[in-house]
């Protein structure tokens, strides 16, 4: 299990077996190199921790545990965690402030806890077998287990079809669940029980002036990026020239006290190239900037292929791929970077929030006429382009035909049901509305907007967003931290009123006029753009081998999963330019790329088990 997550730590490894535990860890060092080898006890041996992730709050709370007489052999935040469990228990996750996934065996009681940070940064993953629990941070390591059945999870594969991404608990595999975000497990004599330390509570404080809160996020941003670039190792920031990337650079560069490392990703010459504007944020800060220029010349398929294995569960955001190539350069130069990701969600920052507005006035037209002008706009000539107008307008008009929570998810999502049914061979489909189902009851009182951000903070930031980012930067062996997601700035987000994040057509509002004065001009005009690849041009192009070689008829067909025939119409339509089915596309790939990598059972199989050979990691 441990050599299955080698990458996510290649600086040492640890084993603590004892009758009917056993913990294992792979460290990324960072903190305290020479000390911090896990897994790790308390002073007399009777609590053992693994853990991955990082504790910003550590030196407050060191402090206040060695005034309670702990003592310490280390200077690593995994012994703060082991004795602040001593001193509280399992209350303790409430105290913690940064990205964890942790495992802790009480001997006395014979007793294993289990927790996740608040927001989902750091994965963790189990498996009830009897009265057996298997965990990891990582399916991959779950799946080392020679008795593990890997069947595919319909309801899962559902999923992924309509949003692109597994909501937790489920996944793709029957039976292994993710531990929902701020969320704790405990195990003893084989019964489990589980629940929360902190929940996301959208109340609208109704008392912020605006200028308050533009104080109030100043405050809380410095103090975050600051906690942040705690590291003794070489750290940089990952660099867009957008917003949120370069808000968090600007706090970087107040707090950091040599010239700070960026990196960044171009596609030259294409129409959502973004270097004009990393270079200029790069120019105003005067960082050691770094880029990599992503184009068809680089061996793309292979790539590809080895994102099947790192990516746990296949990802059908294209987005893998350019973080894939960035956390690649990254790692030659830095071991920890810092990042944007979760801005969006939190201050209202994607286009899809802007649809979701415009479609409640598109339904009050007659339906007749919303199916007219989509039969016209699909006349449009496809284009290349990124998210081009056609693109965008055809999407709209698809989704102001649909439930309104539908349409949300469907903006950013691929299949709709009645695509799913024509595609697949299976009839699991669970609905959209049932994730909905899953939000508080006064979700519904937080009004439109928040109530999305609230689903989007919960569902598709963990399971789609830092997913993401997590295996993709794992893979290289990369730390990234997103400062945005520091609890206190997720509390005071929710507490804002609507108008603050969205007003009239201007996305993150407070966000942006707080930067205003700060960042050069161009970032603060500048459309959002997303982190994303020529999906449509390249699965025509460089990726078209790649994809008619691994969606073939016979294997479409011996998956049992889909009807060859639809796969087939979905191909040919890209190919003939009559429709951008490109993320689609991409989704498709990537799972069956998946699904042979790791072997998984889509119809009853003798053999599940795997040979070494076939699963060993390829080299990155």
């Amino acid at each position: 299990m441990t050599a299955r997550l080698t990458h996510r730590g290649p600086d040492g490894s640890g084993l603590y077996l004892d009758g009917p535990i056993a913990l294992g860890h792979r460290r990324l060092a960072i903190i305290d190199l020479a000390g911090g080898a896990q897994p790790m006890p308390n002073e007399d041996g009777s609590v053992w921790i693994t853990y991955n992730g990082e504790l910003y709050n550590e030196p407050a709370l060191r402090e206040e545990l060695e005034a309670k007489g702990h003592r310490y052999r280390t200077q690593s935040d995994t012994e703060t965690l082991v004795h602040l469990y001593e001193e509280e228990g399992e209350d303790f996750a409430a105290r913690l402030n940064g990205m964890f996934a942790l495992a802790i065996w009480q001997e006395s009681e014979k007793k294993l806890f289990l927790a996740r940070d608040r927001m989902g940064i750091k994965p963790l993953y189990y498996l009830r077998r009897g009265s057996d629990l298997h965990f990891g941070s990582e399916l991959k390591a779950i799946l080392a287990h020679p008795e593990v059945e890997r069947r595919i999870s319909r309801s899962g594969l559902s999923y992924y079809l309509g949003l692109n991404w597994v909501p937790g608990p489920y996944t793709l595999v029957e039976g292994i669940v993710k531990l929902p975000p701020g969320h704790w497990l405990e195990w003893q004599n084989g019964r489990i029980q589980s629940g929360s330390y902190w929940k996301l509570d959208f109340r609208v404080r109704p008392d912020w002036s605006f200028g308050e809160a533009k104080e109030e996020l100043d405050s809380l941003l410095a103090s975050a990026v600051r906690e942040h670039l705690i590291s003794d190792v070489p750290l940089g920031v990952w660099s867009s020239g957008g917003l949120d990337s370069s808000t968090i650079l600007h706090y970087a560069a107040q707090s950091y006290p040599g010239r700070l490392k960026t990196f960044s990703v171009s596609f030259r010459g294409r129409s959502f190239d973004e270097s004009p504007y990393f270079r200029l944020v790069s120019s105003v800060y005067g960082t050691d900037h770094h880029e990599f220029d992503l184009n068809p010349d680089q061996d793309l398929p292979a790539a590809i292929e080895e994102l099947s294995y790192y990516c746990d569960e296949p990802s059908a955001d294209a987005g893998a791929l350019p973080v894939w190539f960035l956390s690649k350069m990254c790692r030659r130069l830095v071991t920890v970077a810092l990042s944007g990701e979760g801005a969006d969600e939190l201050f209202g920052g994607y286009i899809t929030y802007l649809a979701d507005r415009s479609a409640a006035l598109a339904r009050l037209a007659p339906e007749k006429a919303l199916r007219a002008a989509l039969w016209m706009a699909r006349r449009w000539p496809v284009s290349d382009d990124k998210v081009s107008l056609e693109y965008k307008v055809k999407r709209f008009l698809e989704g102001a035909l649909l439930d309104p929570d539908e349409a949300h998810v469907f903006w950013n999502g691929t299949f709709r049901t009645e695509d799913k049914r024509r595609l697949c061979r299976f009839d699991e489909h669970p609905p959209v509305r049932r994730l909905f189902e899953s939000l508080p009851p006064d979700a519904a009182k937080a009004g439109k907007l928040n109530r999305y951000l609230w689903f989007d903070q919960l569902y598709y930031l963990p399971d789609d967003i830092l997913t993401k980012c997590d295996r993709m930067s794992m893979a290289h062996s990369l730390e990234v931290r997103p400062a945005f997601l520091d609890h206190r700035i997720v509390e005071f987000a929710a507490s804002l009123p609507e108008s603050f994040k969205i007003r009239g057509w201007t996305l993150k509002f407070l966000l942006r006029e707080l930067m205003r004065g700060r960042l050069p001009a161009e970032v603060l005009k500048r459309s959002k753009q997303g982190f994303d690849i020529p999906a449509h041009d390249w699965l025509r192009g460089p990726l078209r081998t790649l994809l008619l070689d691994t969606l073939t008829d016979e294997a479409v067909a011996a998956s049992g999963l889909f009807r060859p025939e639809a796969v087939r119409a979905l191909i040919r339509a890209h190919l003939e330019r009559k429709a951008n089915y490109g993320y689609h596309l991409w989704g498709l790939l990537t799972l069956f790329l998946w699904l042979r990598r790791w072997r998984i059972a889509t119809v009853p199989r003798e053999d599940l088990r795997p040979t070494a050979v076939e699963e060993s990691a390829p080299a990155t």
